[in-house]
């Protein structure tokens, strides 16, 4: 007879694929129930940690490598190349930032020094210490980036996790200080932007996927464009830089590079691939409108305008077309 306690731990694994559940649901419920007295089956319950761990088994089952039904192979890999494109953005984009930030304020006189660093020390200490939060932790971007690539799964999840931690300062900020609230849009966009990778890589890159690796180049070398690529579009066209504008002029030529690297190998890319990058060029167009939005209406130079609308614009086009890419390597597996 099934008692009442099975029935609720058949109800916590119907949170697995049907794939998995086919293979495995008898001999894991036969598991949960071995030490249960029978007696006392109807007034128990599946423990908190039990059903977290079914609920991670299905993220990791749903977003798998081999040895599963190919929809959930296409997915994983999709996802797991999501992640790895959207952390090198990150990543390269903090460095740059940053870089470009110190050498401004070095090179300008004392002046600039000194409201350069009455940032961290004219506010307060609360505000301060954020300050300083918001300036060193995004570069933990990169230490996942690398980490990742050399197959130190742990340390890049925790990197990417405490780098995404900034963006939700928006949010808190107004509850705990003086801080003028930020336009929605634009802080919601910015938190996306770093918490869906961020997400992306610690469901998909578990314990039974393959190791990260690139499409092409070594990690540095990689790394080491992107970040002049980003640098060289904020220091060419000053007018034009905001929060977004140097990963996207990156994601396009990135992708328009992948396009064309794809059309001269003779070996099929994986379908996967221009899945991710359709999603992270969708991403992308989102967090580009966003943050357009505060400044329309405003006078500001209308360069800065069309120099944006003109990026959301290729963001569209390039997102169309891998979305096509994506569609016919679906089709012709």
């Amino acid at each position: 007879m099934t008692t009442l306690l099975e029935t609720r731990y058949r109800t916590v694994l119907r949170l697995l694929p049907a794939y998995y559940r086919r293979d495995r649901e008898e001999e894991m419920v036969e598991v949960y129930l071995w030490d249960v007295d029978q007696e006392t089956q109807d007034q128990s319950r599946p423990t908190l940690g039990e059903v977290a761990s079914i609920a991670a088994l299905a993220v990791r089952s749903r977003l798998a490598a081999n040895g599963a039904p190919r929809p959930y192979v296409l997915l994983g890999s999709a996802v797991r190349h999501f992640a790895l494109f959207a952390v090198l953005l990150q990543a390269a984009s903090a460095v740059v930032d940053r870089v470009l930030e110190l050498t401004w304020a070095t090179t300008h006189g004392a002046r600039d020094w000194d409201m350069y660093l009455s940032g961290f020390t004219g506010r307060g200490p609360l505000l301060g210490v954020v300050e300083a939060a918001e300036w060193t932790l995004p570069l933990l971007w990169t230490v996942a980036f690398f980490a990742l690539l050399h197959d130190r799964r742990r340390l890049a999840q925790t990197s990417v996790l405490l780098a995404a931690l900034p963006t939700l300062w928006p949010f808190a900020g107004p509850l705990v200080s003086e801080l003028v609230p930020w336009d929605p849009w634009f802080a919601t966009a910015g938190a996306l932007f770093a918490w869906l990778p961020a997400l992306a890589l610690c469901a998909a890159h578990h314990r039974d996927a393959p190791a990260a690796v690139l499409p092409v180049g070594t990690p540095g070398l990689i790394f080491a464009t992107f970040s002049v690529v980003m640098g060289a579009s904020e220091v060419v066209l000053p007018a034009m830089p905001d929060a977004v504008w140097a990963p996207a002029t990156c994601f396009v030529l990135g992708a328009l590079g992948w396009l064309l690297l794809r059309r001269r190998r003779t070996d099929t890319s994986p379908a996967s691939g221009a899945i991710a990058l359709a999603a992270l060029g969708l991403l992308l167009l989102a967090v580009r409108i966003a943050t357009l939005h505060p400044w329309l209406g405003l006078p500001v130079p209308v360069a800065f305008v069309g120099g944006a609308l003109g990026q959301a614009a290729a963001l569209a086009l390039l997102t169309v077309a891998l979305t096509v890419v994506a569609k016919r390597d679906l089709a012709k597996r």
